[in-house]
């Protein structure tokens, strides 16, 4: 069984393992077939994820198949094609108890503080697989990420009167984008002329801005003077996010669903002028998942464009460091195990 593991910062090493022999009740064993690549893995590659400790096995974005699994609630089956909910919650702190498994007080992730599931076979909680036997592996490992954009969207109340300005076209952006631009105007500011053109050619999005000239200006421009309604900061990235609020309009909504290291600072006279409502995203619901296995499946949603980057898990190992390498135009990779 190959299994890569991330020793240290800039260190992946592949090894064999032996498959695990049984399940407990309440768990699956599954095979995996495909592993998406998203921010978290490239930051803790880098050294600069939070919550992270090394040495770790990555991967939460997985497109798996059921090995092995009791009587369920879901009736779940061996060969069933499933999604993995990465967020394992305790189900009785205050966060779930109120129906808000996503940001549970002692929340573990497959991934970042878990194990995860860069590897051939694993064992996960059968409570967070999602049969999508109609969609492809490669399709069902993108349903995390798409998950993570639904849950921002959400958060931000966006309705069809609003300008929402998405900062950061990387996988998280662009799955805040997907789901945005159901119900309201969508600018996106980024400061890669590449990902700005993807956006148009490729997602339907007219109005881009780059953030490197100019960007109040041209919100001006592109709202009459309004500025956005709703921002939501898909980057991660604190000089980012320190700027996210002079782009917002009096009585807007600001939504953070980057994540980063450090401490990010508002001017509160600006804030306290706008009325600012402040959100915080974190990870998805359950019910997100179902919804975007529905919309796949429906052809309401086409991922396969946004991956610029394959490899088998034995490649990957060599060439990640060339893949997150400034230039290459990684958008979203994709492992085949």
């Amino acid at each position: 069984m190959k299994t890569i593991t991330l020793e240290k910062p800039g260190k992946l090493v592949i090894s064999d393992t032996p498959k695990p022999l049984s399940v407990e009740p309440g768990e699956a064993l599954v095979r995996v077939h495909r592993v998406g690549i998203c921010g978290t893995d490239i930051h803790a590659f880098s050294g600069t994820q939070p919550f992270f400790s090394y040495p770790r096995i990555l991967g939460h974005e997985l497109g798996v198949e059921v090995v092995q699994i009791a009587d369920n609630e879901k009736n779940i089956r061996p060969g069933d094609r499933c999604s993995v909910e990465p967020y394992i919650n305790c189900q009785s702190c205050i966060a779930c108890r109120r129906g808000k498994p996503n940001c549970c007080a002692n929340m573990k992730v497959i991934g970042v503080h878990l194990d995860g599931g860069m590897r051939e076979w694993f064992i996960v909680p059968a409570r967070k697989l999602h049969k999508a036997n109609a969609l492809s592996f490669e399709q069902i490992a993108l349903v995390e990420t798409l998950a993570i954009g639904a849950h921002a969207v959400a958060r931000s109340a966006a309705h069809k009167d609003d300008n929402v300005l998405v900062i950061g076209a990387g996988p998280i952006g662009l799955s805040v984008i997907q789901f945005a631009k159901a119900t309201s105007r969508v600018l996106v500011m980024d400061v890669s002329e590449s990902r700005l053109s993807f956006c148009r050619d490729r997602l339907g999005i007219p109005d881009t801005i780059n953030a490197s000239s100019d960007p109040l200006e041209s919100i001006r421009r592109l709202t009459n003077g309004d500025m956005a309604t709703v921002v939501i900061d898909a980057t991660g990235n604190l000089q980012s996010m320190n700027k996210s609020l002079s782009y917002l309009a009096n009585g807007g909504r600001l939504v953070y669903v980057g994540l980063s290291q450090g401490e990010f600072s508002l001017n509160d006279p600006e804030f306290h002028r706008r009325e600012t409502t402040l959100l915080g995203s974190r990870n998805a619901l359950p019910e997100d998942f179902a919804t975007i296995i529905n919309l796949v499946e429906k052809g309401k949603i086409d991922t396969g464009p946004w991956i610029t980057h394959r490899a088998s898990a034995t490649d990957m190992v060599g060439s990640f460091g060339q893949w997150i390498a400034p230039g290459n135009g990684l958008l979203k990779g994709m492992i085949e195990f």
